[in-house]
């Protein structure tokens, strides 16, 4: 007769097979009732409404959200799939946001639907469904970067917002109208609908971000066809135009257009810098003087996934998440902290020497990472292939309505990161912009955290600030800043926050832990310290 933790297993390797087709939300009937109710019971499945069930760890933190956002969007899709059909899609305004590279859904996702009845489904986290019945919709397509969403056409989602969706998203507004690559799918829907008023609009938006000849185009073919079109300015700000040529991804046009806008903020939060170091010796002092309060306060080690590991231990009755599986982990997270703050030095090191006038970064990143990880591979907790290089798969982060960007995006992405990191002129901006559009991006499956504030340093400390640690007992500032700038495109609290950190820390270093770290190939448990 099986015993309970050999059903529990077999349940478990039912549901590790569900998730291995890249579903993070479960409909119950993929699940045999026996199995579902066993899963539910022992704590690895939450139910979200009536037959749709998302998987989620019996150790996991109370009231912990990584789960159900990156299950939101699939259960939104799987539920209107079942209950409209294809008869329905994202609201124009909320189609626009995602198709502008906007990865934080909105508490309330709206959708379109005319079998719709106006209804508001709660959901967890304080999130929810609007079902509007629609009269009408848009020309739409399933979007597999949004989880299979439905999302109004780039045109279509341009026609249907009103003048408000200028003013009040400025940043996605810009981002759409740059990314028309053929004026005529704008021009079918005008004209067709005698939009005259719509047409004056969006060539006015298409002159504002320098956009010329297609506004001209807007404007002409709209009297050919004998509409006369009174050319309106649909930006509050006046914009400074955007570079020529061929459309960029919404991702990278996003990332720049908010570098910009955020420099500003981080410079006037920050106070200026001392002398740019010129002693390679003393400065790698001052490093390693703070090396371990550094360590202590930043390592970290997250989880979030059903492994064939865990239902083998499941299985056996040894599975301890606090136990002896937490401790070769840590042990192996401190020798990788430990031999990637060697080649940190390295960087700081040379640069300090060099005094370039441009900051290249992309072998030193990907050289902290294989430090970071290599001991982890060898002790045979990773794989070799680990430490190939940006992830192939979707992360998220713990607490956070932000997503990170898919696999494709940070392919797209991460060369403009370090191109707009290289000739960033200010210190405190390259430090603060540098940290945070990596752990916005998220390009390894783990270790972002960690490698951001090793960014955030070596940008300080090579621009004449010290190096400068998040205290453990700030998190909570510290992921709330990061969250407002990833999700609300906010970065004032972030910058803030740094800048009160690099103030206090140049005159009081934090101090020394008590008991200290242990050293590499010590064991000994770290605080878990946010999203890696």
């Amino acid at each position: 007769m099986a015993t309970p933790n050999a059903l529990l297993a077999k349940s478990l390797t039912v549901l590790a097979d569900i998730q291995k087709a890249g579903k993070h939300v479960v409909r119950g009937a993929e699940l045999p009732r026996m199995d579902r109710v066993r899963l539910l019971k022992a704590g690895f499945l939450d139910e979200v409404v009536r037959g749709w069930y998302l998987p989620s760890r019996p150790d996991a933190q109370p009231g912990g959200s990584a789960a159900w956002f990156a299950g939101m969007r699939e259960f939104v899709t799987g539920y209107c799939e079942e209950r409209f059909g294809t008869n329905w899609h994202v609201s124009p305004d909320q189609s626009l946001m995602l198709l502008t590279g906007e990865r934080t859904l909105p508490k309330q996702l709206q959708v379109w639907a005319p079998a719709a009845n106006n209804q508001r489904m709660a959901l967890p986290h304080e999130s929810s469904l609007f079902l509007y019945r629609a009269p009408r919709l848009c020309e739409s397509e399933a979007s597999a970067d949004a989880a299979g969403l439905r999302l109004a056409t780039l045109p279509a989602a341009l026609v249907a917002v009103g003048p408000a969706f200028f003013t009040q998203q400025p940043l996605a507004a810009r981002i759409a109208l740059a990314s028309i690559e053929d004026v005529s799918a704008l021009l079918r829907p005008l004209l067709d609908g005698g939009h005259v008023h719509i047409a004056g609009r969006l060539a006015g938006g298409m002159r504002a971000i320098g956009r010329v000849e297609t506004a001209n185009e807007i404007v002409e073919t709209m009297r050919a066809a004998q509409m006369e079109v009174q050319e309106a300015q649909p930006f509050e700000v006046a914009l400074t135009p955007g570079p020529a040529g061929r459309p960029e991804s919404p991702y990278v046009h996003r990332m720049r257009l908010m570098w910009q806008q955020m420099r500003q903020h981080v410079m006037e939060e920050f106070p200026a810098p001392a002398e740019v170091p010129s002693d390679v010796a003393a400065t790698l002092a001052q490093v390693e003087e703070r090396y371990v309060a550094d360590a202590y306060h930043s390592l970290s080690i997250e989880g979030y996934r059903v492994t064939p590991e865990l239902i083998e231990k499941v299985r056996n009755g040894q599975w301890q998440p606090d136990g002896e599986d937490a401790k070769t982990r840590d042990a192996m997270a401190a020798k990788g902290y430990f031999e990637a703050h060697i080649r940190v030095k390295d960087y700081i090191a040379s640069v300090i020497a060099a005094k370039p006038d441009k900051w290249p970064l992309h072998e030193a990143v990907t050289s902290w990472y294989r430090a970071l990880f290599s001991p982890s591979v060898t002790a045979g907790i990773l794989k070799a292939s680990d430490l190939a290089g940006w992830r192939n798969d979707q992360v998220f982060i713990r607490g956070a309505l932000h997503v990170p960007l898919s696999k494709e995006a940070v392919r797209e992405c991460m060369p403009v990161f370090f191109e707009l990191l290289a000739v960033e002129p200010h210190p405190a901006a390259r430090a603060v912009l540098g940290h945070f559009f990596f752990v916005y991006i998220h390009p390894y499956r783990d270790g972002n955290g960690r490698l951001a504030r090793f960014i955030f340093n070596a940008m300080l400390v090579t621009g004449g600030y010290v190096w400068t640690i998040v205290p453990f007992e700030q998190r909570k500032p510290y992921m709330a800043g990061l969250e407002q700038a990833s999700s609300h495109g906010n970065v004032k609290p972030l910058a803030k926050f740094f800048a009160d950190l690099v103030r206090d820390q140049s005159r009081h270093p934090l101090p020394r832990p008590k008991g200290g770290l242990p050293g590499p190939g010590a064991g000994g448990a770290t605080p878990p310290v946010g999203s890696s």
